[in-house]
């Protein structure tokens, strides 16, 4: 087996990327401490054209040097906005038709592998404080939660983890053509 080489992945230019139709998803993170994380979410949302971020609180912002490390240039391409607070945002996107999704583990939440929504759907998802998940306050008023099954010792997963999975997941139902 070959490795594929960088002009073989055919990567979008920073211009093309910003002309380029999105996904209908956004993160909101939700008082990130890590600034590393921020920058993972950065990398993650140019891997799937997420349309944009709100950094919401105490979390980090660009240019910010632990965000640079991990997000690779993707502060360059991705759209992004500070706001805050996360109430704040959440009202912000839903005015915008946004389904606004927690990802967290809550008494009601729903599964992953069960959460349907329809192509070309405007998803807001939320990602919670490290240590903290996401706020009681937001879960208060979000449309939905969606919870990752886990079956080890552990209670959670890294956030920037969380975000990976659930991305991928979640592009392939707002914007199927992209997976074909």
């Amino acid at each position: 087996m070959h490795k594929r080489s960088m002009q073989d992945l055919q990567r979008l230019t920073v211009e093309a990327f910003k002309s380029h139709n999105k996904t209908n998803v956004v993160l909101i993170l939700d008082n990130l401490r890590s600034a590393l994380n921020v920058g993972s979410a950065f990398r993650t949302a140019d891997a799937f054209l997420v349309e944009q971020i709100a950094l919401c609180g105490i979390s980090a912002t660009p240019p910010h040097r632990e965000i640079t490390k991990t997000a690779i240039g993707a502060t360059k391409t991705v759209d992004w906005s500070h706001f805050e607070d996360t109430l704040t945002a959440l009202s912000h996107y839903k005015k915008l038709g946004y389904r606004t999704v927690a990802v967290e583990q809550a008494q009601e939440s729903i599964p992953l592998q069960k959460y349907d929504v329809e192509a070309g759907s405007k998803i807001a998802l939320i990602f919670g404080n490290e240590v903290k998940g996401v706020g009681q306050e937001v879960m208060n008023i979000v449309d939905d939660c969606i919870e990752i099954p886990q079956f080890g010792t552990k209670h959670s997963l890294n956030v920037s983890v969380s975000m990976g999975i659930l991305l991928w997941s979640i592009s392939q139902k707002v914007q199927p053509q992209l997976f074909k």
